[in-house]
């Protein structure tokens, strides 16, 4: 999406570009679907008949009903509204389990939920970013409310076995939620519902704006679940506000056309990130270069660590030749990894880690300009 060659964008876990066709159906509901879609009269029931068939669009990349899809403003709001939701719902015990690398939407309302009186029980992933699901598995009791567990991790690409968590969660204890985080999953691998009870997914990960989100919340505990925060009917009274239906259009396209094209897209990412990798092992005999990603992580995120360059100053250096990468999750805001720092890496790799984000657009030439970069890169700047 981006016409000017000389600019190479490879941060695509921290957000992507709005694809221009997503863009004009947003403009054009905006023109056309601006009534509230709650509202009685014909514009009304015409904005409503919009988000209904955007709801549609998305549950079906998720394979689930329309009804169990609920809009949000993001990811973030999506984790927050179901494991708040989630402790307001499940009064039988404290229990709750997570893994070590969670995005903070998760890792902050747990932390609260901690010094509110809930035994929060942390797994930290191995040393190779992997996670281990039995030793997740291991906490999970009689008393366990909640398991909560990401997909894709953001930062290095670990994909976790959360099909398999859920599985095993609702045979030893059917009454305990299991939500997953899948900002990073969706539009990269497949998700299958069985056993997960609320899932998050974010608009600006998948080229629409962002400010759209959404939550599937199965109908297994819709009767149930107690939101955190109350209001009008919208969203089945389960998310109040009134909704933005121009964005909700927006995100129904951009799942519609991200899902056609899946598997060659990801054909395209993997010889990328495959040139990467091997770019990155011939700079090896410059620079003592380490891999953080998991070799079997997703093909859109791989992480690695210079050993010699502060992450900062490669990235305004790389920033300087129009080559945009981050130091890890951006919501941290340049904070060192906890992912790294739960995997037990070294202080050096983590002052020193770089991630690389693909998404369908870039092209070869992107890889070789950020290689290019890093090779100068190496030579120019001050080691530590």
């Amino acid at each position: 999406m981006i016409q000017d060659p000389n600019i190479h964008y490879l941060d695509n876990a921290a957000t992507t570009m709005v694809a221009p066709e997503v863009a004009d159906v947003i403009d054009k509901a905006m023109r056309e679907h601006w009534a509230n879609p709650s509202s009685l009269y014909a514009p009304g029931a015409r904005s409503e008949e919009a988000l209904n068939a955007a709801r549609a669009a998305v549950a079906r990349t998720f394979g689930c009903k329309p009804k169990e899809l609920y809009f949000t403003s993001c990811g973030s709001e999506s984790n927050n509204l179901a494991l708040l939701g989630a402790a307001l719902t499940r009064k039988f015990g404290k229990g709750i389990v997570v893994s070590g690398f969670e995005h903070p939407s998760v890792q902050k309302p747990l932390e609260r939920l901690a010094a509110m009186g809930y035994d929060v029980t942390v797994v930290n992933p191995r040393a190779d970013g992997t996670l281990s699901i039995d030793e997740m598995l291991e906490h999970v009791d009689k008393n366990t409310i909640l398991v909560a567990c990401m997909m894709v991790n953001n930062e290095i690409g670990t994909r976790n076995d959360v099909e398999r968590l859920a599985a095993e969660v609702k045979r030893r204890n059917s009454r305990t939620i299991v939500h997953v985080d899948a900002v990073q999953a969706w539009m990269r691998v497949p998700i299958k519902l069985d056993n997960i009870d609320t899932l998050a997914v974010s608009g600006h990960k998948i080229h629409a704006p962002k400010g759209i989100g959404a939550l599937y919340l199965s109908d297994r505990l819709v009767q149930a679940f107690q939101p955190p925060y109350l209001g009008g009917e919208q969203e089945r009274g389960l998310r109040p506000g009134t909704e933005n239906t121009p964005y909700i259009v927006g995100l129904g396209l951009a799942a519609a056309k991200g899902a056609k094209n899946l598997s060659d897209r990801n054909a395209h990412i993997r010889a990328l990130n495959a040139q990467l990798r091997t770019g990155l092992e011939e700079l090896s005999q410059q620079a003592p270069i380490t891999l953080n990603s998991p070799a079997d992580a997703v093909p859109e995120v791989l992480n690695f660590s210079t050993n010699c360059v502060n992450s900062q100053t490669f990235i305004e250096y790389l920033s300087g030749r129009h080559i945009y990468i981050s130091g890890g999750s951006a919501c941290d805001k340049g904070e060192p990894s906890h992912t790294l720092m739960a995997m037990g890496a070294p202080d050096l790799a983590v002052r020193t880690a770089l991630r690389v984000s693909f998404c369908g657009d870039n092209t070869p030439e992107d890889v070789q300009a950020l290689l290019d970069g890093l090779k100068d890169g190496l030579k120019e700047l001050q080691h530590i």
